[in-house]
């Protein structure tokens, strides 16, 4: 798989880095910048915007993520998906403040774009 075939945007499911059953549902969009690394957005919940660097390699990928909380304090982890196909990343996360003791899980979707019909 090329790093290419990942830009795109998914739909994701996750559960929080902690021992309560704290589940997710959001976007993640995927982008190359000038030196062919990732550039990721997550939007979770419809309301929290997370940004984030990366790199590729062996159908892995790799992101360090931040994000600003309540108070203007700004959080940061990392986050690892392995690439089961261009459609599909099963990962794990961890924030560097998060309960030591567990880890963020996330799954990707691709959201297919509908082929638009000439009139």
């Amino acid at each position: 798989m090329k790093i290419q075939e990942l830009v795109g945007e998914y739909s994701i499911i996750g559960s929080n880095q902690d021992a309560n059953d704290n589940s997710y549902k959001g976007k993640l969009t995927l982008a190359l910048d000038q030196n062919n690394r990732i550039v990721a957005n997550w939007l979770i919940n419809n309301q929290q915007k997370q940004d984030g660097t990366g790199f590729f390699k062996d159908n892995i990928l790799v992101i360090n993520f931040n994000y600003t909380g309540e108070d203007n304090e700004i959080f940061k982890g990392v986050v690892v998906y392995k690439c089961i196909s261009k459609d599909i990343l099963d990962g794990f996360w961890s924030e560097k403040h998060g309960n030591p003791l567990f880890l963020g899980e996330e799954r990707c979707f691709r959201i297919k774009k509908e082929p638009k019909l000439l009139n």
